[in-house]
């Protein structure tokens, strides 16, 4: 067990340069060490479960959600036990945000998975794909969010901007159905690959590419698979200024993040159909990315005016459980009038 006092912490800045900000982390080499020798072991263990494609089972994918739900509760457990009460609440209610996020981004993945018609013992070796593109991907977005922090304490500020915009788009897309009825063919990524590579009409098993009329062309599974990397930087542009308003630890943003796409694959088996009726889900996220965005923009005025208040982590996640909640109820209530209304039209 690593003891708090290996904790690391750069020293805070000078009042001469008001232009950087304290930066302090759990994240001591050796945690560093063995937290990313775990992640990596559960990606091997997830490739050999998708290595011979298959269709998953039900009790396979609850199976799997289960065990990627209760790894990272212990392990944030574990954490408050270690290193106290406040970097606990932060690696909770950064979790908290982070798998609300990726629940979202299901969404997506359902949109490329049956829009590209991917064969079901296919679908989870594109979802850990992607899971591992966006790991990858929010790996270095963390990296160069410390060092922006830490170097601009205005970057704050930016961050809180971006979740204020992003906000207004996840409401607006939340209102308009018709953006989950995109054809995938429409989208600028796709239009992208088949203008600069052929491709095959056919999936050809697990392979990316397959020789056909004398030449090298891309198979379907390698376009649906590129357009859910692509998809994967924008989902980082969202989710690592959400978590750095909740915690300024470039360790707790990492593993929170970590653990948040860990599962993920199993994950989408379980929800697939629930989704659908989780239809104020975009509103809800809208708020809470709203709610992080003016708390960000709260911290950056408080290190510049001293009287500004700002928001307790324990208070956010207060907010944060009961915008969830408050949606989730909405969602299905709203899911079975609608249901009932068209049994009665029918």
């Amino acid at each position: 067990m690593i003891p708090p006092q290996s904790a690391l912490t750069l020293s805070a800045p000078s009042a001469a340069d008001a232009s950087t900000t304290a930066l302090s982390t759990i994240g001591s080499p050796t945690l560093w060490t063995w937290t990313i020798v775990g992640i990596v072991a559960l990606f091997v263990l997830d490739f050999l479960i998708t290595r011979r494609p298959h269709e998953v089972s039900m009790r396979e994918a609850v199976g799997w959600s289960v065990f990627y739900i209760a790894l990272p509760l212990g392990f944030g457990a574990w954490l408050w036990s270690v290193y106290g009460r406040v970097e606990g609440l932060e690696y909770l209610t950064g979790y908290l945000v982070e798998k609300s996020l990726s629940i979202d981004n299901l969404f997506v993945f359902i949109l490329l998975l049956s829009g590209f018609l991917v064969p079901r013992e296919l679908q989870q070796r594109v979802l850990l794909i992607g899971v591992a593109g966006a790991l990858v991907l929010r790996a270095i977005f963390i990296a160069i969010g410390a060092t922006l922090i830490a170097k601009f304490a205005i970057t704050f500020l930016f961050f809180g901007l971006i979740l204020l915009v992003t906000a207004v788009k996840v409401f607006r897309d939340a209102r308009a159905e018709e953006d989950h009825d995109q054809d995938v063919s429409d989208m600028a990524v796709v239009r992208f690959i088949r203008r600069f590579f052929p491709v095959t009409d056919q999936y050809h098993g697990t392979k990316m590419r397959v020789r056909e009329g004398g030449r090298w062309a891309l198979t379907p599974l390698a376009v649906v698979t590129l357009t859910v990397l692509a998809t994967d930087v924008m989902f980082a542009i969202d989710s690592v200024p959400a978590v750095y308003g909740i915690t300024g630890d470039p360790y707790l943003v990492f593993v929170t993040n970590a653990f948040a796409l860990l599962g993920l694959r199993a994950l989408y088996f379980v929800l697939e159909g629930l989704l659908s009726k989780l239809v104020h889900l975009g509103y809800g996220l809208a708020v809470i990315l709203a709610f992080i965005g003016v708390k960000l923009v709260l911290h950056w005025a408080h290190d510049v005016w001293p009287g500004v208040p700002t928001v307790p982590t324990l208070a956010s996640l207060l907010v944060i459980v009961g915008v969830l909640a408050i949606t989730t109820v909405t969602s299905l209530i709203a899911s079975k009038r609608a249901q009932e209304r068209a049994a009665i039209d029918a």
